[in-house]
C-alpha cells in the first residue's frame, strides 16, 4: 500500500487576500460603472420630464449676465419662466444668482431686470442674489419662502440641470418639480447635450457624497 503524498501547505491569510483582490477590484468597478451610468440615465431622463403644475413660485436659476444683459443660456431660461407665469403656472417668478467678481449686477438682479422689460409687473418678481453657487442659492431661496409661506415651486433650467437642481432643492425643504428650457446654446446641439450631461453626472454625484459645492466651471455651456 502506497503512502499518501505529503498534504499542500494551507493558504496563509496573505495569499488568500492576492486571489480575492481581482475579483474585489472587478465588483468595485462594476458598482462605479453602474452608479455613474445610472446617475447619467436619469440626468438624461428628467432633462425630457415636463412636470409643470400649479405652485407657489416659479423658480429660474441663474447663468451668465453681461452688464445687466442676460447671456443667450440665461435668457432661454428667464423666457421659458415668462410663458409658465403667462399659462397661470404661479402667481410670481423668483430670479437668484450672485455676482461674479467686479460684476454691477447680479444674476437675479438681470433676470428681474429682463422680466420687467417683457411685461411681467414688479410685484410679481423677487429677485434672491444671496449665495455663491446653486446649493447656496437655493438655501436662500428657502429661507425667503419660508417667511412668505410658500413651499412649491417649479425649477426652470436646462434640461440636464433639472435632476441636480430638484436634488438640491428637496435637500433644502423645497416641494420641487421642473421646467426645464427646451431651447438655447445647450439643447442646440448633441455635442454639447453630452457635455453637459456629463458634467452633471459627475456634479451629482459629487454633491450627493459631499453635499459641497457642486458647480463645475464649464465656458462652453454658459
Amino acid at each position: 500500500m502506497s503512502r499518501p503524498g505529503p498534504r499542500p501547505p494551507a493558504p496563509t491569510p496573505a495569499r488568500t487576500a492576492l486571489a480575492w483582490a481581482p475579483r474585489v477590484v472587478l465588483g468595485a468597478l462594476v458598482v462605479a460603472l453602474l452608479l455613474v451610468g445610472g446617475t447619467a440615465f436619469r440626468v438624461w431622463q428628467l432633462g425630457r420630464v415636463d412636470e409643470r403644475q400649479p405652485v407657489d413660485m416659479i423658480v429660474v436659476l441663474g447663468a451668465a449676465q453681461y452688464d445687466g444683459r442676460p447671456s443667450p443660456v440665461f435668457r432661454a431660461r428667464l423666457q421659458h419662466a415668462l410663458e409658465l407665469y403667462e399659462e397661470g403656472v404661479a402667481p410670481r417668478i423668483v430670479t437668484v444668482g450672485g455676482a461674479a467678481a467686479g460684476d454691477a449686477f447680479t444674476e437675479a438682479q438681470a433676470g428681474e431686470q429682463w422680466l420687467v422689460e417683457n411685461g411681467v409687473p414688479g410685484q410679481a418678481l423677487l429677485p434672491v442674489d444671496e449665495g455663491s453657487d446653486t446649493f447656496g442659492s437655493f438655501e436662500a431661496v428657502a429661507a425667503v419662502a419660508e417667511g412668505r409661506g410658500w413651499r412649491s415651486a417649479v425649477l426652470v433650467s436646462d434640461p440636464w440641470h433639472s435632476l441636480r437642481s430638484r436634488t438640491m432643492a428637496a435637500d433644502v425643504g423645497l416641494e420641487a418639480t421642473t421646467s426645464p428650457t427646451k431651447r438655447g446654446p445647450v439643447v442646440q446641439t448633441r455635442e454639447t447635450q453630452f457635455r453637459y450631461i456629463v458634467r452633471e453626472t459627475g456634479a451629482l454625484i459629487y454633491f450627493h457624497l459631499t453635499h459641497g459645492s457642486s458647480d463645475f466651471s464649464d465656458p462652453g455651456l454658459g
